[in-house]
């Protein structure tokens, strides 16, 4: 016995795929683009001694790293799930 949720059930599943599909690609876009953002910020603040905006640099550089990587381990959770639920 297969247990797998019923995409078809529900009237306009495959727009809703691809809406969730954009919204992730938009989540990693700007994930990335904050993470190179705020390094730069980091490295230019370090250097001219300015320790105030080098941590809230940093700390937005850690925020990008956590943030790309729930949108990543989201997506691989939810295939996991997926696959134990067939196996059931």
């Amino acid at each position: 016995m297969d247990v797998f949720p019923d995409f078809g059930g529900v009237g306009g599943a495959g727009e809703l795929r691809a809406i969730v599909g954009a919204l992730l690609m938009f989540v990693l876009v700007i994930a990335v683009l904050m993470l190179i953002a705020c390094a730069i910020v980091w490295a230019i603040a370090s250097s001219s001694g300015n320790y105030q905006a080098a941590t809230k640099a940093r700390t937005g550089l850690w925020v990008s790293v956590g943030a790309a990587a729930l949108a990543g381990a989201g997506v691989a959770w939810v295939n996991f799930l997926l696959g134990i639920g067939e196996q059931l």
